[in-house]
């Protein structure tokens, strides 16, 4: 049996002596392995790295199989952040995390953000909040989307300014005060696009709270720890917010 559809590489690894057994994110059969045939060799090695976006044949005897893939490059993502520590870091946390999705499972909704997140990977103004709605919208593909219309205590859609690390339901100024210690920052900027300009600031504080709920919800049940790229991101942007705020 084949398929053919289009990818994004998340992780490619040495298999003998010139093949590699590569992992594609594709629109419509999920997150898929397959061996590539002179997968190291110099006419590949561009080909197969990670944020790439390439047409992928996938060819097998059973669908269990581990099967094959020949690729081709649509657009190389990771040559053209190469040169942005910054940028070349959000790319690597983002295949990383991406490799949490259930193999062989379709996540068409989940693909298009990604090639989305990724065709702004040249502009660092924009792609961290870009990134950060990426993370909430895995926890949503992952089952575990939150739920930020509305007050969990009051039902109120004014004010809303922190979450639930418990329920990851918003909460309003006035119905979190008294808890404010033990609830997340719910940064403006994922309530719609006419919340003003997002700073480096309002992205951490939107990384602590997708993170907060992959670590415990996804992670963790997995026995898990956070990628390391995810890690060096987030010291990344705290060194640009410190800038940012003449620190």
């Amino acid at each position: 049996m084949n398929w053919s559809d289009e990818g994004i590489v998340l992780s490619v690894r040495p298999h003998g002596e010139t093949a590699a057994v590569v992992e594609l994110l594709t629109r419509q059969h999920g997150r898929h392995f397959g061996l590539v045939h002179g997968g190291r060799s110099r006419r590949m090695r561009p080909v197969l790295q990670i944020g790439n976006h390439v047409e992928a044949t996938w060819k097998g005897r059973l669908a269990e199989h581990l099967g094959y893939f020949t690729t081709e490059l649509r657009k190389g993502y990771a040559a053209s952040v190469m040169e942005d520590p910054l940028a070349l870091t959000g790319l690597t946390s983002l295949c990383a995390l991406a490799r949490l999705l259930p193999e062989r499972d379709p996540h068409p909704e989940i693909f298009e953000v990604t090639l989305f997140v990724l065709s702004y990977l040249n502009d660092n103004s924009i792609w961290p909040a870009l990134y950060v709605r990426w993370e909430l919208n895995l926890l949503a593909e992952l089952g575990f989307g939150l739920d930020l219309k509305s007050c969990a205590a009051t039902g109120t859609t004014e004010n809303l300014v922190w979450v639930s690390p418990k329920s990851g339901r918003a909460v309003s100024a006035a119905a979190g005060e008294p808890y404010r210690d033990r609830l997340l920052p719910l940064p403006q900027f994922l309530l719609g696009p006419d919340r003003g300009p997002v700073t480096n600031r309002d992205v951490l504080d939107g990384l602590k709270l997708t993170g907060t709920f992959l670590e415990s919800r996804v992670l963790l049940p997995r026995d898990m720890t956070m990628p390391e790229a995810r890690h060096r991101l987030v010291s990344a942007l705290t060194r640009e917010s410190r800038k940012e705020e003449g620190g």
